[in-house]
């Protein structure tokens, strides 16, 4: 940003009359200096009169200009005030420089430039703690990335899947039909070995392709071919101009949501005998993931619904299911982030005790007859502000735990808001989404493509590749794919994760309850279709916080990431 002085102008001077102002200031110059006063430059003057805070002109440079003799070089005349890189600030212990020290030969020619940035950034602030202390938030790309052996567990779905390598990915196209029909048959019995390290020839391994065809498996219901039924949130316009018969045709809705209850009790039934680790349940409104008892570090079965309304609490306050708000309480509502409906009774005794307190100053002062008091519906609307206001977002994300995961499944199947009444959505059930398979469901496959470019380089033009995966990722296809590309390419490759935003929340950690032993939980979990190492990543409690994983970079076995 260029600053506005009057008299001094940023723009370019000929050469001629920049020499001429020079001879000028150097006439005037040596007749102040023997008169035995030092004037002021005619840029230094306006920059003085707008107020720019400016250092002392220094005595020994005005006398070398003066006098001819040698001396620090003057400003560039045909420089800008704000045109030099930023300078990174001094350090902490460094004293703020002041009019008694003097620049000596070797001190920077551009004083005015150096006077400006110091404004913007004060001395002694290095400038990223200036802009972080500031409010400016940094980008993705300035966050620093994580690193380790192994990537952290990301309960998110991820819509695309895109890694680019030094690598052909070839061996990731036109499948045999042995390979395919192995790996479904794979997948469908639970089966799969471990890959070596690093793979010679990955095109010639039959092991990998089908270990890859079985990772990009999942289940679904209900299922429709002309619609895409993920995600659900927002769909609107995409499944805008679909048919579907059943929009104005309530028994063929009775039919849809009878067979879907039946298909989402079973895979309850599936999740409680530890055959299922975890499945989710996407409405047009919030999206619902069942986890089992061991999973994410907790020793009992879990349900995270996000986002959520207080209508929709409130309403599974009234059906009994206890329930807490965990991003809530981390901010110190944990009173009001209760949700059983003897708790909230007792809430509700609490405010009421709270607002006699907080009115009981007016009958000591004799005033309680002069004043009006507030209505009981504006004191209801004004305790549970904070409840409206952190509708439809992240923060609104439910907790249930243990038999209230029950609850909440008939809770759910009996919800009428389930099911949108009007719109492209308009009666159709949700969507759920497994890792295995269970009673009604489709068996779907993520669609992987390979593409090979021409990308420029230094010395000419080198091959990049890239294998891009799209559909629903759930985190357990997100780690089968990343340990198979680590065998595959050599240990090398980066990619970049798209993820369905409402289902980022899912990653925060639960509180504590006794986390099982690691040796319990894949024991427990032996037959649920998960590979072990797989298992052994779930079971671990999340560690990402309310974000997801964004990017991913592996070197020599060695990954990170940023979220």
């Amino acid at each position: 940003m260029a600053f506005s002085v009057p008299g001094y102008s940023p723009s370019f001077k000929k050469p001629p009359e920049t020499l001429r102002l020079r001879r000028k200031r150097v006439r005037s110059f040596g007749a102040d200096l023997s008169s035995g006063e030092r004037p002021e430059p005619e840029p230094r003057r306006a920059a003085l009169a707008a107020g720019l805070p400016l250092r002392p002109f220094p005595a020994a440079a005005a006398a070398g200009r003066g006098g001819g003799g040698p001396g620090p070089a003057g400003r560039n005349p045909f420089a800008r005030l704000d045109n030099r890189p930023r300078a990174a600030a001094e350090p902490l212990d460094v004293p703020p420089r002041g009019p008694q020290q003097a620049p000596g030969p070797f001190s920077d020619s551009n004083q005015e430039n150096d006077l400006l940035r110091e404004e913007k950034f004060p001395e002694g602030i290095a400038v990223d703690e200036f802009i972080q202390t500031s409010g400016g938030s940094l980008s993705e790309s300035d966050t620093p990335p994580s690193e380790g052996t192994e990537l952290p567990a990301d309960w998110s779905i991820k819509t695309r899947l895109l890694f680019t390598s030094s690598q052909p990915f070839a061996w990731a196209d036109h499948f045999k039909a042995q390979e395919e029909a192995e790996g479904l048959a794979q997948h469908c019995r639970g089966a799969g070995g471990t890959l070596p390290r690093s793979l010679q020839d990955p095109k010639l391994s039959t092991e990998l392709r089908c270990a890859f065809q079985q990772s990009l498996v999942y289940w679904l219901h209900p299922a429709f071919p002309w619609l895409t039924l993920f995600p659900r949130i927002g769909a609107d316009r995409r499944m805008s101009g679909k048919a579907s018969p059943w929009a104005d045709d309530g028994t063929l809705q009775r039919v849809l949501m009878n067979d879907w209850s039946v298909s989402f009790t079973s895979l309850y039934n599936l999740l409680k005998a530890r055959l299922c680790p975890y499945f989710y349940v996407c409405t047009y409104q919030f999206t619902v993931l069942f986890r089992a008892a061991g999973l994410a570090g907790s020793g009992a079965a879990t349900a995270l619904m996000s986002p959520t309304t207080r209508g929709v609490r409130e309403a599974m306050r009234n059906e009994g299911i206890e329930f807490s708000l965990p991003l809530v309480r981390e901010r110190g509502h944990e009173t009001r982030a209760s949700g059983t409906s003897t708790g909230h009774g007792g809430e509700q005794a609490v405010s009421d005790e709270d607002e006699e307190e907080s009115l009981s100053w007016l009958e000591e002062m004799g005033v309680q007859d002069k004043i009006k008091k507030p209505d009981i519906l504006s004191i209801k609307l004004r305790k549970e502000k904070h409840e409206v206001q952190m509708d439809h977002r992240p923060e609104s994300v439910v907790l249930v735990k243990g038999a209230n995961t029950f609850m909440l499944l008939n809770f759910l199947i009996n919800c009428k808001s389930l099911i949108a009444a009007s719109g492209p959505q308009a009666g159709l059930p949700p969507t759920l989404l497994s890792p295995i398979a269970f009673r009604g469901a489709t068996m779907q496959m993520l669609k992987a493509r390979s593409v090979s470019v021409k990308t420029q380089a230094i010395s000419g033009y080198r091959d990049q590749f890239s294998l891009e995966i799209t559909g629903p990722v759930m985190p357990h296809a997100l780690h089968a794919v990343t340990t198979l590309l680590r065998s595959s390419q050599s240990g090398s490759f980066s990619a970049g994760l798209s993820t369905h935003e409402p289902t980022a929340v899912f990653n925060i950690c639960p509180p504590s309850d006794g986390a099982p032993e690691k040796g319990t939980v894949r024991e427990e979990l032996a037959r649920c279709g998960l590979h072990p190492e797989t298992l052994d990543q779930l079971s671990q409690a999340p560690t990402l916080g309310r974000s997801a994983l964004r990017s991913v970079e592996m070197r020599d076995y060695s990954c990170s990431w940023r979220s």
